[in-house]
């Protein structure tokens, strides 16, 4: 070949390079804050929260979110293999996990943008609405004194488990009267149709059930808990959250590891100002901030009244 030909080929191959890369570069360059396109991976447990978010914020900006629900487990080791670069999860990142994107040069942006709980709901069947969070406990490290015939959870790599294997002190589920499926809810109507089972859910498919769901929701009780260090029983209501007087309390957050200014920053700045808030306080679940509400003093024509709106 020619020394023609060779530098020819050469320059081919350098064009071919640059093209490539200015072909990526404005693939990136047409995703900002709030337009593009982006793929989140949920925490099943709290799905229908993020829904809530992502559909508000697509209908307010040019974005599209692909969300997909997956055990904390599943989510977590996505972003950890670099899969995913936004979750949403329902807890913060432990030291070892901050380490990992440490060692990478890689500092993720946390947003906690609301509180949610586990629940335990029973069978309609059943008159007992209260539970002991020590009966539930003891359960798992194999009493069996209680009324409690069964446990049931969503998924064994799911957060809802691994919540409770902390509070048992354990490194896993046990085998016996223990009970598994893939989503909270699948374990929701397995309790609605098998008395004497306590399923151990999220709270937020309590609070935003979905239409196939309504009837299954009607023929469950959401019991009221008794933890472990306080007096009483308490449901999982917005009130109480607020209060902290339910036991099973728990944080959500966004965690961004995009590494540039995208969509993973708009939806958290979304989900945690005025409007993403006010998403959440609808929803049942309590917001992180409070949203403020405007009140607009109207005097009355007639007999100077004031009126509040």
């Amino acid at each position: 070949m020619s020394r023609f030909n060779i530098c020819l080929v050469l320059v081919s191959f350098v064009l071919i390079f640059f093209n490539c890369k200015k072909n990526e570069n404005t693939v990136s360059n047409d995703e900002t804050v709030l337009k593009g396109k982006a793929t989140i991976f949920v925490d099943e447990t709290i799905t229908p929260i993020v829904e809530d978010e992502v559909m508000v914020f697509e209908s307010n900006y040019d974005a599209k979110f692909t969300l997909i629900s997956k055990s904390e487990s599943e989510v977590l080791n996505s972003l950890f293999n670099k899969k995913v670069g936004i979750v949403v999860i329902a807890r913060n990142l432990t030291k070892k996990e901050l380490n990992i994107f440490e060692q990478r040069k890689i500092v993720p942006k946390i947003t906690k943008f609301a509180i949610d709980g586990i629940a335990f709901v029973s069978n309609k069947s059943s008159n007992d609405t209260l539970i002991a969070l020590k009966d539930v406990i003891g359960f798992m490290k194999g009493d069996r004194n209680s009324k409690i015939k069964g446990l049931v959870f969503d998924n064994p790599n799911s957060s809802t488990v691994n919540y409770m294997n902390n509070l048992a002190g354990l490194s896993s589920l046990p085998d016996k009267d223990v009970y598994t499926f893939k989503t909270n809810n699948e374990v929701l109507k397995f309790v609605s149709e098998n008395n004497g089972m306590v399923g151990v859910v999220g709270v937020n498919w309590l609070s935003q059930p979905n239409a196939s769901m309504e009837v299954i929701i009607k023929n469950i009780n959401v019991l009221s808990v008794k933890g472990l260090k306080k007096e009483g029983f308490y449901a999982p209501s917005q009130s109480n959250f607020a209060e902290g007087t339910y036991p099973l309390l728990r944080d959500l957050y966004i965690v961004n590891c995009q590494g540039y200014s995208g969509l993973g920053m708009g939806i958290a700045s979304f989900a945690a100002g005025d409007i993403g808030q006010r998403i959440v306080l609808k929803s049942g679940l309590l917001p992180h901030q409070m949203p403020t509400r405007k009140l607009n003093i109207v005097r009355g024509t007639s007999n100077n009244e004031k009126e509040i709106k």
